[in-house]
């Protein structure tokens, strides 16, 4: 690409040179040759250098282009020079990793969008910061190191990274990819969610016939509602009730049976009549009597009328009971459907937006179900990863370049003058340093000296000053013995 850039602004900077039409006159035939002639060539010349001006400015802008995209790949341009023909190689390495950098934004992109839930402007920093990493990762990844191809540990960590880098990238492609096949089973999920804590929450909370309801297996304190009162009192009361009243209602039977027995009796017997001797009157027979005085007894000792009105007060109260367990029961199923719909409404509110984890989630789970579906999602998020990790593979998968072999030779000399300056300035130093310790040593032997020159001086001194002390003494002790 770069030659065929400078192959084009170099055509375009010597054509004029070289043609016709640089104010080579066309001369018409006309009248006026002169004239005609010179308006033609600064025609001619005014159309030809703003040609040269466009092929100038195009191949100045494919060449900055270029060079820019070579930026990317990390290389020295004045090193590049000297082996042009590698240009157009690093040139669409750098197109490469630009690439990756920008499916790299666009996979952060989609990642924030679905973690917020919506398309939002917040998610370009995000994304903006994600694709210059990216970029700067893989330009790194790229850069052409000396002596990178005898080094197998620096190749494998690089490929490493970029394997690690690529399948981060890859999964929010994949998941916008299925998107739809994602959100529906996610919205079926959330729906079996809802249908089962339904059927928990009522199979949980069932009407209670007693005030001690045993609760039902399988449920804990997650699906057990609280209710102010419930129809259980009224419902044992109303067991109670109906035991004694059917316990009555026994006796009641038994005291109409023999009662009627009794009655039966009492009218046969009644029904003949005798005449009395005396009066010649019709009257009932003693049996009619006695039989009659029995049922009487028996109605006084069995209570049958008081057992009978206690029976169809017991009765009435039932009514009334069952008339209010059926108003309660009734309150009690509008309390827990009020209930139910409470935890309901609390779970979707908890189902807002699908996150990135719960995509993951629904995913990982179709495909687990499907064979030929697993097979297409690991295929594509192998295309990415591939994608991804293209720069690396791409840079080490050419060879080694001539560009490669100058670098590794410019950093072995580097290297070597560095090692020589490094060896110059120590012997330097160490010069120096013996100087100023022999400077040293003949500053202690000078101050030696002047100090051993100073003692003697001293000492001589000292000498004559003695010998002077002791001619004086000599010369007085003389004086003295001569007077």
């Amino acid at each position: 690409m770069t030659d065929i850039l400078t192959d084009r602004t170099t055509a375009s900077a010597s054509g004029p040179a070289d043609g016709p039409g640089t104010g080579d006159a066309v001369v018409l035939p006309t009248a006026n040759g002169r004239a005609t002639a010179r308006t033609t060539g600064r025609a001619t010349s005014a159309r030809t250098n703003g040609e040269e001006g466009r092929d100038r400015a195009a191949g100045r802008l494919g060449l900055d282009a270029a060079r820019r995209l070579r930026t990317l790949t990390g290389v020295d341009e004045e090193l590049l020079a000297r082996v042009r023909y590698e240009r157009s190689k690093y040139t669409a390495l750098g197109g490469v990793v630009l690439g990756t950098s920008v499916i790299a934004g666009f996979s952060m992109w989609n990642f924030a969008t679905e973690a917020l839930g919506r398309v939002s402007v917040a998610a370009l920093v995000p994304t903006v910061i994600w694709m210059l990493f990216v970029l700067n990762l893989d330009r790194w990844l790229v850069t052409p190191q000396p002596s990178a191809r005898r080094r197998v540990g620096p190749l494998l960590t690089r490929l490493l990274i970029a394997l690690m880098l690529g399948a981060v990238i890859a999964e929010p492609l994949v998941l916008r990819i299925f998107q739809t096949a994602v959100e529906q089973h996610v919205a079926d999920e959330r729906t079996r969610v809802v249908d089962e804590l339904r059927t928990n929450l009522v199979r949980c909370n069932p009407v209670p016939s007693t005030t001690r309801t045993a609760v039902p297996k399988g449920c804990g304190t997650t699906y057990i509602l609280s209710f102010g009162a419930t129809p259980g009192e009224q419902a044992e009361e109303l067991a109670a009730l109906r035991s004694d009243a059917a316990t009555l209602q026994k006796r009641v039977d038994v005291d109409t049976t023999r009662l009627e027995a009794i009655d039966s009796e009492v009218r046969d017997e009644c029904r003949v009549l005798i005449r009395m001797a005396s009066t010649g009157l019709y009257q009932r027979t003693s049996e009619c009597q006695r039989l009659r005085g029995k049922a009487r007894d028996y109605r006084t000792t069995h209570h049958t009328g008081e057992n009978e009105k206690r029976l169809a007060g017991m009765h009435s109260r039932i009514s009334g009971i069952e008339a209010g367990l059926t108003s309660s029961r009734a309150a009690f199923l509008k309390t827990r459907a009020d209930g139910i719909q409470r935890r309901l409404d609390a779970e979707r509110a908890k189902q807002k937006e699908i996150g990135a984890l719960e995509r993951i989630r629904a995913l990982d789970e179709l495909a687990s179900g499907n064979a030929v579906l697993s097979v297409g999602v690991w295929l594509v998020r192998l295309l990415f990863v591939l994608l991804d990790v293209l720069p690396v593979l791409v840079k080490y998968l050419s060879g080694e370049t001539a560009y490669d072999r100058m670098l590794t030779g410019e950093s072995n000399s580097a290297v070597k003058i560095h090692s020589e300056e490094v060896r110059l300035a120590e012997r330097r130093a160490t010069a120096n340093l013996e100087i100023g310790q022999d400077a040293i040593e003949q500053e202690v032997r000078r101050h030696r000296v002047e100090s051993e020159a100073a003692l003697r001086e001293h000492t001589a001194t000292m000498n004559i000053r003695v010998r002077q002390a002791v001619n004086a003494l000599e010369d007085e002790i003389r004086r003295s013995s001569t007077v």
